[in-house]
């Protein structure tokens, strides 16, 4: 049997950054992975996503090429060469995560609870007094006929060449970015959504912004709507409107969300589950002592960013879980932070809502991107920031400014009298907080 002071199940952001954290502090670390280092957000998520996101906004930037004085002829859009270049970063940044876990026991194979203290993989035993669950997540499917006829996102990733048409069923933020991928790269692309706007989870404002210039572009968005079925011809059956429609296309994408990986063994050894989640307290404390839960199998925040800030948090580190940050890389992209316009009225709040338009942003000029807005909600007595809402270019970057100020309690007038550097976009935070 092995010892260790610590095993950690799963090598994804959660996973790998607290076990280099852990060996970094002096403890011994076993990491368990079944698969490749760096779990979904590095080979079949965040990155690979990302890096699609940006051929894709090459892609348009050459489209419109000659708005800015650069006149290109007979450029061609090869998705495969797409493929190749997202393949190479993942490789690259998975070699770094190797190099990052090099002081820990690295163990490839799937990990079995045989105790409370105790794994099995590969057919050897390892115990530590502290063990943390960080399996992560896997795609969901809709419970409907022919559901096994779509593809998933971990599918749609690995594929070099693209179908002439298809569905993506649900609007959340897989399939939206995925939306704005495929249509830049000559996709006709068909959105079937069961809420009344996409990016069920945003502010209203940022979803039906998005949704235009998506729209705009030609992507064909399809809300409150429920898909009921598809067939072997490959038609997509849905509800909408008391009717019943159809829509045909040549591949189905499912995103309708992602469910926790639960490792075997782990409820017969007295660790709770309910709706398929371990169950943890606000320490990430399973019901068995000695056992934790990090990330997306815990279900309380499916964000790479948050399992690792709660692996941070189980190793004692001083760590701020109330404001989480979270961003769409569609183009344009979306990014929020806080509440919502309606969760403030929900929660019977006093508030001020403000916004400011990227078209009157210098920066936002120079670059050929204007389309999008600033939404800010403040405590209406004391000007406290409880939200802000962004759908423009580099959202994800500069939602991080108001992240900050919300996690010091700050107020609008505190980023309203801070100099922002001229020309930039964070300027657009600026002009909403004046």
């Amino acid at each position: 049997m092995i010892k260790s002071d610590i095993i950690i199940i799963g090598a994804g952001p959660g996973g790998y950054e607290m076990a280099a954290e852990a060996a970094a502090g002096g403890l011994s670390v076993t990491i368990i992975e079944k698969g490749e280092l760096g779990g979904t957000c590095l080979n079949r998520g965040c990155i690979p996503t990302k890096a699609l996101c940006r051929s894709a906004e090459v892609a348009l930037t050459v489209k419109d090429a000659a708005t800015f004085g650069v006149n290109v002829s007979g450029y061609t859009l090869d998705y495969a060469a797409a493929v190749a270049r997202k393949n190479s970063i993942v490789e690259q940044l998975r070699s770094g995560i190797e190099m990052l876990l090099g002081k820990c026991l690295v163990v490839k194979g799937i990990a079995r609870f045989i105790a409370k203290d105790t794994i099995e993989c590969n057919g050897e035993q390892y115990t530590a007094p502290k063990i943390v669950i960080a399996t992560g997540s896997k795609p969901s499917r809709l419970p409907i006929p022919g559901a096994e006829l779509a593809i998933d996102s971990d599918t749609l990733l690995n594929m070099s060449e693209l179908p002439a048409r298809i569905c993506i069923i649900g609007g959340g933020v897989i399939g939206m970015e995925f939306a704005s991928i495929l249509n830049a790269f000559g996709v006709e692309v068909t959105v079937i959504e069961y809420f009344k706007e996409i990016l069920p989870q945003f502010d209203k404002d940022i979803a039906k912004r998005l949704k235009m210039q998506l729209s705009r572009r030609g992507v064909n968005i399809i809300t409150s709507a429920a898909v009921t079925g598809i067939t072997p011809g490959m038609s997509v059956l849905y509800e909408a409107k008391g009717k019943t429609l159809s829509l045909d296309t040549d591949c189905v994408l499912m995103a309708v969300g992602r469910q926790p990986v639960v490792p075997d063994g782990a409820q017969e050894v007295g660790i709770e589950v309910d709706k398929r989640r371990i169950v943890v307290d606000d320490d990430f404390k399973t019901t068995v002592d000695g056992v934790y839960a990090i990330g997306d199998v815990n279900g309380r925040c499916m964000l790479a960013h948050v399992a690792t800030a709660q692996g941070l948090k189980v190793l004692g580190k001083d760590v701020n879980m109330d404001i989480v940050p979270s961003a769409v890389f569609t183009s344009p992209e979306c990014a929020m932070v806080g509440l919502t316009e309606e969760q403030c009225k929900d929660k019977g709040l006093e508030i001020k809502t403000v916004k400011a338009l990227f078209r009157a942003n210098g920066k936002a000029l120079a670059l050929g991107e204007t389309e999008g807005l600033v939404k800010m909600i403040s405590e209406a007595e004391t000007g406290k920031v409880l939200g802000c809402h962004i759908c423009g270019p580099h959202a994800s970057d500069i939602i991080t400014e108001v992240a900050l100020a919300m996690s010091k309690s700050l107020t609008i007038k505190d980023i309203s009298t801070t100099i922002h550097s001229h020309p930039t976009l964070s300027e657009v935070i600026s002009q909403a907080a004046r």
